[in-house]
């Protein structure tokens, strides 16, 4: 079971809705559906939150060190607390998914994330969950850093928060550590729109063809 939720992002109000703070963006979201307000504490380099579902502590963390910096306070937290790898979810920014698609997995390598590469080093381990929120891919290696520190398009951000909003749906699932089963709500994109009922065949120009009025 996850215990510990933790968003990937920068501090300050300079990077608030810029694509890197996605993950700032889930914790925020979690903290609503969970009826809690993270607040700053030291110890942890971070704003962290509290609470218990279903008899479990769960702790929600937005570290506050800068994104390369991320793994002292998932580390710091997640040591004094004993909480394992696998029992940590860190949402956090994913250039190879599209904007409105999430995706979870365990393990695997950082792929050039500095959030990723950080928490990798002060854990120790790959072994903790990721929930990569889709954000998109500017096309050219050379414009990443450029695209991740920018605000997306308006289309975009709605895109990712309907995707962080069916995230949120796998909660339970989460929090009772059915990953399975939150794999699949996550995965699932969007139901297909309805399809339209075919329009009528025009009716036929020739007027021998029209119904005749009965005298």
């Amino acid at each position: 079971m996850i215990k510990l939720f933790v968003g990937l992002g920068n501090p300050g109000p300079e990077y608030e809705a810029t694509r890197h703070n996605a993950g700032f963006w889930w914790i925020d979201a979690a903290a609503r559906a969970l009826k809690v307000q993270p607040v700053m504490d030291r110890s942890y380099h971070g704003l962290v939150a509290r609470t218990t579902v279903n008899g479990q502590t769960v702790w929600l963390l937005e570290p506050q060190t800068f994104m390369n910096l991320s793994g002292k306070s998932v580390a710091a937290l997640a040591r004094f607390f004993k909480i394992a790898p696998n029992e940590i979810l860190v949402a956090h920014d994913e250039l190879d998914v599209p904007p409105g698609e999430a995706k979870l997995k365990l393990g695997g390598s950082h792929a050039g994330h500095n959030g990723l590469r950080d928490i990798h080093a002060q854990l120790g381990s790959p072994d903790y969950w990721r929930l990569r929120l889709g954000v998109g891919h500017p096309g050219d290696k050379s414009e990443v850093v450029g695209w991740v520190l920018k605000k997306p398009s308006l289309d975009h951000r709605i895109a990712i928060d309907q995707a962080i909003d069916r995230s949120l749906k796998a909660l339970p699932q989460l929090l009772a550590g059915e990953m399975d089963r939150a794999t699949m709500l996550i995965h699932t994109s969007k139901p297909p729109r309805p399809k339209l009922p075919k329009p009528a065949a025009p009716a036929l120009a020739d007027s021998d063809s029209q119904p005749k009025e009965e005298p």
